[in-house]
């Protein structure tokens, strides 16, 4: 799955690598206290009635044709880009479904969202969910994707080209004095001017709210009387967004990798940092009774094995090692850092984590673990970018006021950082600093969900999921009124498709017969 990022790391959801990195998205002066920021603000359900100016969007009705992909089909459809003027003109999204392939009743359209913000719903379609999910799903229904305003075939936001993404890329995130803590803001505002110049006005209407008013719009096209809908990571906030303004019209949601909309920018930060902190010490748990790791061996103590991978942090950002890049890019603090994150999304990466470190700190090439960070950052080998990481920071810094303003406000939090995580708490205290020069104002603030009067809602959660750490899904399913929490006690983003036939078989049988799972329930 995908992860919600920031445009340095991932802040709050899915994986892209299968993989992404510390986001999700996402203030000054913004509470750690998730009760307290959103006690007083929840999301309200939008008219059931449709507005007049509405009326043409949802008289839509997709013109399908064949897709680059065989077995697809695509279509274009019109929402307004500003919901309250909607004279304002309009945006285009792009639309794909795979149709039901048989036997058995057709059971409407199933949507599906890997998360990001800013990962692209019809590329995990035509790459995974349409012919991936299980048989018996995709047999009744039509599997369809959305990318969302901004996000790949969805009119993108663009901020910069290949080769200023590589030095962005690169920039220092754990500056050691002045100059570096200027180069690491200037880096940032440069990535934000970008994405005002290249598109200004798209960039205040890519918010989650607008998003999910646009999947209503896709599914009254379709013609189905409600939303059935998968959703990881950062796609779990947008299904929940969609249930809580459209309550009557939410059918089968499966909400898997929760992220809790109650949290501010800051603790999100906090709590994903976290997250990676404990998906390292599974790694480092495992590495060391590996005869190839690098960080140790089976005396080593996980504690050990993280100071070792900080020193080679440390090294690296005195001394980058090559990586024999056709663009001669070298691997320093920065980049191995981001392929190291990439890797603890999913425990089948960490064979790939294991040499690409011992090729870097025994053979000193930083081959592999480039590839890691490039695979996170959705780099080409042509040294062109998708438009992951520029979606990704306009969703997430329009959704939420900033974590920090300032470079000072950073440096008082560092420790706070590095005490939920010793090995990337200063970078990703630092990451959390993005949205401070962000050209537009955030739309957006914590808020609790509740969705009341929608059908059954499956929350599912991962124990020691790096990217959207379990307490939010207990916290999402806490307030969504029709919510059944269901948990995966394992490693990993996410838990649906990930191998537990006990998870698999929940899911299943709530998407293909209505029967949710008993709430509590636990798998492994």
């Amino acid at each position: 799955m995908y992860t919600r990022r920031s445009s340095r790391f991932l802040r709050t959801g899915g994986t892209l690598l299968a993989a992404a990195l510390l986001t999700s998205a996402c203030s000054a002066g913004a509470s750690t206290n998730a009760a307290t920021s959103a006690a007083d603000v929840a999301l309200a359900a939008l008219p059931r009635s449709t507005p007049a100016a509405l009326t043409p969007y949802y008289g839509q009705k997709a013109r399908w044709h064949s897709c680059e992909v065989p077995g697809f089909e695509c279509a274009t459809l019109k929402v307004p880009l500003d919901y309250d003027r909607t004279a304002g003109g309009d945006v285009r999204l792009a639309v794909a479904r795979k149709k039901a392939t048989g036997p058995g009743k057709r059971l409407g359209s199933l949507f599906v969202n890997p998360g990001g913000p800013g990962a692209s719903a019809i590329g995990y379609l035509q790459a995974y969910a349409g012919i991936g999910y299980p048989a018996a799903v995709r047999a009744r229904y039509d599997m369809v994707a959305v990318d969302p305003r901004g996000v790949a075939r969805s009119e993108p936001v663009k901020c910069l080209d290949g080769r200023d993404m590589d030095t962005y890329a690169q920039t220092d995130i754990t500056p050691d004095d002045a100059r570096e803590t200027t180069e690491l803001v200037d880096a940032y505002k440069k990535f934000a001017e970008g994405c005002g110049g290249h598109s200004a006005k798209l960039l205040r209407h890519v918010s989650t709210v607008e998003s999910a008013r646009d999947m209503d719009i896709v599914r009254a096209a379709l013609g189905d009387p409600k939303l059935n809908y998968v959703g990881a990571s950062y796609g779990t906030f947008l299904g929940a967004t969609y249930a809580g303004l459209f309550p009557g019209r939410s059918g089968r949601l499966v909400l898997d990798g929760a992220m809790d909309p109650s949290l501010s920018a800051r603790r999100l930060n906090l709590d994903q940092t976290a997250g990676f902190e404990t998906a390292f010490q599974s790694f480092a748990k495992d590495c060391v009774q590996q005869p190839d790791c690098p960080l140790g061996t089976k005396t080593t103590t996980t504690a050990q094995a993280g100071q070792n991978l900080r020193t080679f942090f440390a090294e690296l950002d005195a001394h980058p090692v090559p990586t024999g890049d056709a663009d001669r890019r070298n691997l320093g603090e920065a980049l191995a850092t981001t392929g190291v994150i990439a890797a603890m999304y999913d425990e089948s990466s960490w064979a790939q984590l294991r040499e690409a470190l011992g090729s870097a700190m025994k053979e000193n090439d930083g081959a592999g673990l480039l590839v890691l960070a490039d695979s996170y950052y959705a780099r080409g080998a042509d040294g062109r970018y998708g438009n992951l990481m520029s979606a990704n920071a306009a969703v997430n810094c329009l959704d939420l006021p900033p974590a920090y303003d300032s470079p000072e406000a950073v440096e008082k939090a560092v420790p706070t950082f590095e005490k939920a995580s010793p090995v990337f708490g200063e970078g990703l205290a630092w990451a959390s600093l993005n949205c401070a020069y962000w050209p537009v104002g955030p739309t957006g603030e914590p808020h609790r969900i509740k969705a009341e009067g929608a059908a059954p809602i499956v929350v599912v959660g991962t124990t020691r999921d790096p990217a959207t750490p379990y307490r939010w899904a207990r916290a999402l399913a806490a307030q969504l009124s029709s919510a059944r929490l269901l948990t995966y006690d394992g490693d990993g983003h996410t838990a649906y498709g990930r191998g537990s036939t006990c998870i698999d078989s929940a899911i299943d049988a709530y998407l293909l017969r209505g029967t949710p799972p008993v709430d509590g329930k636990r798998c492994s």
